[in-house]
């Protein structure tokens, strides 16, 4: 039986072929292509956070908020104006160095029969407003659209006499001597608010912005918890120079 075999004159080469230099284009296209997730997921961690910083730590806080409560939202023209226009009558209460009214809208139809009301939004506007309630801080004074609904369904407001009831759970009838219409009230006649354009976002209606405002009524939270009075001292001392002169004919 014959054998193949090597010839003994045959030889190889033993020196192995250098290792290839990539060059620094091929090795960032390398590293990207294994990490470019990473360094994607890191970028919008830090955008994130970065965000996160600046809502909580340079985020402009109002010294006073008013809560506006209706069936549907104030054009954006008087709410702005409003703003402005009480600016004057407050002060820097939180210590940034500014002074900042702001106007919070809670969308809430009190009329359980009307069905036009928007479910969705309904419900958001309840459990906001239950939420801005339930804190012993935060909104003292009220704009209110349909005053007995309000008391009826929150008893949250106090009498214009500072009193208020001991039972706040209890509805109570006697809503129209816990509020001032916005007309009973010269100081809030007597704003100069200037005219909105556009009534919502889907329109050009225009008015003066105290026309959207004087079929409104003003009342303030009653405060139960003694220990809780110092949290509105700002906001009952804006009530006061608001009210000054008013005489309430919210039941006639």
């Amino acid at each position: 039986m014959a054998w193949v075999t090597k010839d003994s004159t045959e030889t190889y080469n033993q020196t192995p072929e250098p290792q290839r230099e990539y060059t620094k284009a091929e090795k960032a296209a390398n590293w990207w292509h294994y990490h470019w997730v990473i360094v994607v997921v890191a970028i919008v961690a830090a955008v994130f956070g970065v965000w996160i910083i600046k809502d909580t730590v340079f985020q402009t806080r109002p010294d006073i908020t008013i809560g506006y409560v209706g069936t549907h939202d104030l054009p954006a023209d008087t709410v702005t104006a409003l703003q402005d226009a009480l600016t004057p009558y407050c002060t820097d209460l939180n210590g940034d160095g500014k002074v900042v009214v702001q106007v919070a809208t809670y969308t809430v139809n009190f009329n359980a029969d009307d069905s036009s009301t928007d479910a969705y939004y309904q419900m958001a506007g309840i459990t906001r407003l239950s939420a801005e309630l339930s804190t012993g801080t935060g909104t003292y004074i009220f704009l209110l659209e349909d005053p007995a609904g309000f008391e009826k369904e929150t008893g949250a407001l106090q009498y214009l006499d500072g009193t208020v009831d001991d039972d706040p759970e209890t509805a109570n009838p006697d809503w129209h001597e816990m509020v001032y219409r916005w007309t009973d009230c010269p100081v809030l006649t007597g704003l100069d608010l200037g005219d909105y354009k556009g009534y919502t976002l889907m329109d050009d209606q225009t008015g003066t912005n105290q026309s959207v405002l004087e079929n409104l009524y003003v009342g303030r939270r009653g405060v139960w918890d003694e220990k809780q009075v110092e949290n509105f001292t700002g906001s009952a001392e804006l009530w006061d120079a608001l009210t000054a002169g008013a005489v309430s004919t919210a039941a006639e």
